[in-house]
């Protein structure tokens, strides 16, 4: 699967074959077709494992905190992180969405990331520590903004760490000096 993943991402999953695959691990196809039934069930179950892997990754980095502000910035964080330690994974999932047999399993994790994101927003909202508005909306922007950077900027020379407090101070504090 490893290899799968970089072949994937290097040369897209329409350009990739399953005797590419094979020939770069050194096995036949038989013993491809022992474990997956296509290239789409290999492509379907590596994007299934990495978006398991990636809540795995935002719930271990948020399981600490009970503060939903903090919750949003460390989910944020851990996602970036995430990315850029996976690009091979990330380029496939950028992948994913421009294919229709892919594209409604990622809205549906998407929809999970928003909905839980929405919940943390929420409960800021009601504590006082979020101010008060849509926190679907809120959500949508939160996961809007930290998608689009992982897209623009996770590249191997971007500093990661940067590139997410900039992030999460955008997200929770927008463009506004709130210094002055």
């Amino acid at each position: 699967m490893d290899a799968a993943v970089r072949i994937f991402a290097e040369k897209g999953f329409q350009g990739t074959s399953v005797a590419e695959i094979v020939r770069d691990v050194g096995a036949g196809k038989g013993v491809f077709y022992w474990y997956f039934d296509s290239k789409e069930a290999l492509f379907g179950e590596i994007l299934r494992e990495t978006l398991v892997e990636l809540r795995r990754f935002q719930a271990d980095a948020i399981s600490d905190c009970d503060d939903p502000v903090e919750r949003i910035a460390l989910g944020i964080r851990a996602s970036l992180r995430y990315f850029a330690d996976n690009r091979h994974l990330f380029a496939m999932l950028e992948q994913a969405w421009t294919i229709d047999a892919f594209r409604a399993r990622l809205e549906e994790g998407q929809e999970v990331v928003i909905g839980d994101t929405a919940k943390h927003v929420q409960e800021g909202i009601s504590r006082g520590l979020i101010r008060n508005g849509d926190a679907l909306f809120l959500a949508h922007a939160i996961f809007g903004v930290a998608t689009h950077v992982a897209r623009r900027f996770i590249k191997a020379e971007t500093d990661v760490d940067q590139l997410a407090d900039e992030s999460v101070a955008f997200c929770l504090t927008g463009i506004l000096d709130l210094q002055s």
